[in-house]
């Protein structure tokens, strides 16, 4: 057994308790050394008495013992001083171990003991040692997994996070901030699915001073993949109601009631699509909530939050860095413009790279504007070298936005026909504060 595992015990009840699983009621599960910040923040918030799903987290010593258990330590040591490309075949190896491998015997037990009890359909999601912190989010860059209900689906996602820390798009990432796999580890967070009548994300400051929500109906997950415009609702640090925009939401994700569980794509009603998924008073609720969870964690947070019957429930929250308004020059207010959601940090400009498909990304160079449709976390490799984002669909809290905002890019996104009205070549500016994009020929 890997010498940092410790052995299971007995609570005073005679129950076995497991030092893989931690339940988030448990005051260890605020460790994020153990479980990593995505679960910490979450058990922290939840201690405080702010509304959050429960659940529990498989811990970092867990993907530790079946590293150990697959025979594969050897490999993950020698991948920090290997060359690039012995590092590519390694994570490879590595990878598909975690995938294909069957997991260590004990640990197999105790998760299988955890699961058996968790409430169906459930969530799991990747909780790794290096996300969710001031300096690095990594949204959207490893795996969540929504409505699971067999036990089969289950230990494929859990083995899915596990591999998830060795991709290509996580390795490159993890080097941007000096980082690499082999010197981390992920836990696994697992919860009840929350069959959400609408879901967003939510910003407890803005560089303009305010406080800011997305919503969509249904589940959140098709916001955070930038796939619909979601409602934008701007409210004053006191929690005063600004403004509340109704965005294009024409799908959603809903849960699918049953034994079998799951989630299922569904059009949303024409009179729904544009119509406000949140009343002022729910806005104003959910507002007071981020500014709790705020003062939980010590700092301005981006959340996640689901309403249900029961009410607005957390799902998460990581920091979120505020950085202050630049003054964009006036010679761009004489040229055209349109509106969007600011999803980025300042301003800038450059070339527009108009790209309809993923093939034509090679066409962007360094500086450029890039503008499209979809502005999913598959884009996030293209980033350390765009001047700026626009797109179609998206919008403030969605996974792209964070990771524009962790690396300081101006974005608007969710700008209705950007693509067609933008000439490709043309000038553009992009200021990411006040959601606005300008152009000139």
């Amino acid at each position: 057994m890997d010498a940092r595992v410790k052995p299971g015990h007995d609570d005073r009840n005679g129950r076995r308790m497991s030092h893989f699983i931690v339940p988030l009621p448990d005051p260890a599960a605020c460790d994020a050394e153990r479980v990593g910040p995505k679960a910490a923040n979450l058990a922290r918030l939840g201690h405080a008495g702010l509304p959050t799903p429960g659940g529990f987290c498989i811990a970092a010593d867990a993907y530790h013992r079946q590293i150990g258990h697959l025979g594969i330590a050897d490999a993950v040591r020698a991948y920090a001083d290997a060359d690039q490309t012995t590092q590519r075949r390694l994570s490879v190896e590595i990878r598909l171990a975690l995938y294909q491998g069957e997991l260590a015997p004990d640990l197999r037990a105790d998760i299988l003991a955890a699961w058996s009890q968790q409430q169906k359909p459930a969530a799991v999601r990747s909780s790794a040692l290096v996300e969710d912190r001031a300096d690095s989010s990594f949204a959207g860059q490893f795996e969540s997994f929504l409505g699971l209900a067999e036990e089969n689906e289950f230990f494929t996602a859990l083995r899915a996070c596990w591999a998830a820390l060795w991709t290509t798009n996580a390795r490159r990432q993890m080097a941007e901030h000096d980082l690499d796999p082999s010197a981390t580890a992920m836990a696994v967070l697992v919860q009840p699915l929350i069959a959400a009548h609408a879901s967003g994300g939510g910003l407890s400051e803005t560089a303009e001073g305010h406080m800011l929500i997305s919503a969509t109906w249904g589940l959140g997950s098709t916001i955070a993949q930038g796939e619909v415009v979601p409602d934008r609702i701007v409210l004053s640090r006191q929690g005063f109601v600004r403004s509340n925009d109704a965005g294009r939401k024409n799908h959603r994700e809903s849960c699918v009631h049953g034994a079998a569980g799951g989630t299922a794509a569904q059009a949303v009603p024409e009179n729904l699509a544009r119509a406000p998924c949140l009343t002022g008073g729910q806005a104003t609720a959910l507002g007071r909530l981020m500014r709790k969870a705020e003062t939980v964690l010590g700092m301005p947070v981006e959340i996640e939050w689901a309403l249900d019957d029961g009410g607005f429930k957390l799902l998460q929250a990581r920091p979120l860095r505020v950085r202050a308004a630049e003054v964009p020059d006036e010679i761009w207010l004489n040229h055209p413009g349109l509106n969007g959601h600011p999803a980025g940090i300042g301003w800038g400009s450059g070339r527009a790279v108009v790209v309809n498909c993923e093939c034509e990304l090679s066409r962007v160079a360094p500086g450029d504007i890039l503008v499209t449709r979809v502005a999913g976390p598959a884009l996030s490799h293209i980033l350390p070298r765009v001047g700026g984002v626009v797109a179609e669909l998206g919008g403030s809290t969605s996974h792209l936005a964070s990771l524009a905002r962790e690396r300081g890019i101006p974005a608007v996104l969710g700008v209705l026909d950007a693509t067609q009205h933008i000439p490709d070549g043309a000038q553009v500016a992009v200021d990411g504060v006040a959601g606005i994009v300008r152009w000139r020929t």
